[in-house]
């Protein structure tokens, strides 16, 4: 059973940064895309950010765009999502998600079919 397994998560005041970790149990390119959600109390799961396993172009929703960024190192087999600029809207569980598929562009959570336990975010 495929396994991601993220970390980094914790408190942070509003204007700082946070850096998640997400380590899958398989390669990280035998994913095509590779990607970010997070889910807020009341509000629907949004996908955050992606990344081509292949190439590395990347993709952010408006909301974290020029605030974030996801990269993917191959060698440590590990996907991250550097977070600066934090605000109290950015307060969810975290979640790393992989699909073989493509799609990456469109930041939706159904396009994934490995998913990790979440880590949690809380600024305030």
């Amino acid at each position: 059973q495929v396994q991601l397994v993220e970390s980094g998560g914790g408190s942070v005041e509003a204007g700082g940064a946070l850096r998640l970790s997400c380590k899958p149990s398989k390669n990280t390119y035998s994913y095509n895309c590779m990607g970010w959600f997070r889910k807020a109390p009341g509000k629907e799961r949004e996908g955050v950010a992606a990344i081509y396993s292949n190439g590395g172009s990347t993709y952010y929703s408006d909301s974290v765009k020029d605030r974030f960024i996801i990269s993917q190192d191959h060698v440590k087999n590990e996907l991250s999502l550097q977070m600066s600029s934090l605000k109290p809207d950015d307060t969810a569980m975290y979640y790393c998600a992989g699909t073989s598929a493509g799609y990456c562009y469109r930041l939706k959570y159904y396009d994934y079919e490995d998913w990790g336990h979440g880590t949690q975010v809380t600024v305030s």
